[in-house]
């Protein structure tokens, strides 16, 4: 059921996490998100976030991630905005941007507006040269710019990838630029605790900046699947399992305000963040 906002209060917004394993085949990849997006839109969804990597992936970093890149204005992004406006709805993705280095590629997030207007970009900051694997051999590091921040329905959006969620300062970061509700689209590789550590760190995040938090993660076999949303208190609103499906929640955007009423951390702080 969807909830009835108060006189007083703004609409609750539908925010979905949808969980797939992409591939090789781009136009599978696009054919499942059409799919899933359009599961999510007819659950009330406004906002739909999707894992990284959603328009290409291979179990192994290589040239076929440069050779899959395109620019911002490609089959990829131009699929999406009108898959957005057709559902009436805000669409956000992972993808590989093609960069000036012919060897390497950006991991880039991207959101778009039932108008099909690109609202934001992200391109991660922290690869992932980790757990044996090395990302920053074929993926350009985003540069330290200014969080585009858009709006839904009253909630201020950020955006950050995966391995980011293990550096506390980049939420930080969107939450000194406005953001009360950060999304992370991930392919949060499986391997030993690795479950517990997203789960952990995405309700940390969360807690610790007092925000909404929707992570969708690739499913298996390479990603835990597990996508989930997070309240500012860490309770979790809605989550999955291990299989491609939708999750939608219902967030107030005064729930932040509440919450932060009660628990005002983010004031009580004495320090700020700064680039290295």
């Amino acid at each position: 059921m969807v909830p009835v906002a108060q006189p007083d209060q703004a609409p609750a917004v539908g925010v979905a996490v949808a969980q797939f394993a992409p591939g090789p085949d781009r136009a599978r990849n696009r054919a499942v998100l059409r799919q899933l997006a359009t599961t999510a839109a007819s659950r009330g969804a406004h906002l739909v976030v999707f894992p990284e990597y959603s328009a290409f992936f291979e179990p192994k970093l290589g040239p076929a991630f440069v050779a899959a890149a395109e620019p911002l204005d490609g089959e990829f992004v131009t699929a999406l905005a009108a898959l957005a406006t057709e559902l009436g709805i805000h669409i956000v993705a992972g993808m590989l941007e093609t960069t000036s280095d012919p060897d390497r590629f950006s991991n880039t997030l991207v959101a778009v507006d039932p108008s099909g207007d690109l609202v934001a970009t992200y391109r991660k900051l922290h690869l992932y040269d980790a757990f044996g694997d090395r990302e920053s051999e074929w993926v350009l590091p985003g540069a330290i710019d200014e969080p585009e921040i858009f709006d839904v329905g009253g909630l201020r959006v950020g955006l950050q990838t995966c391995y980011d969620i293990r550096f506390p300062e980049i939420t930080r970061r969107l939450v000194d630029a406005g953001a009360t509700l950060v999304l992370v689209p991930a392919e949060w590789v499986r391997g030993p605790l690795k479950e517990q550590h997203w789960r952990t760190l995405l309700t940390a995040r969360a807690l610790e900046n007092t925000v909404f938090v929707a992570a969708a993660d690739q499913t298996p076999p390479i990603g835990v699947g597990t996508s989930l949303i997070i309240d500012p208190m860490g309770v979790p609103l809605a989550s999955l399992g291990e299989a491609a499906d939708v999750a939608v929640a219902f967030l107030a955007p005064t729930r932040v305000t509440a919450v932060r009423a009660i628990n005002p951390a983010l004031a009580l702080r004495r320090f700020a963040v700064v680039p290295r």
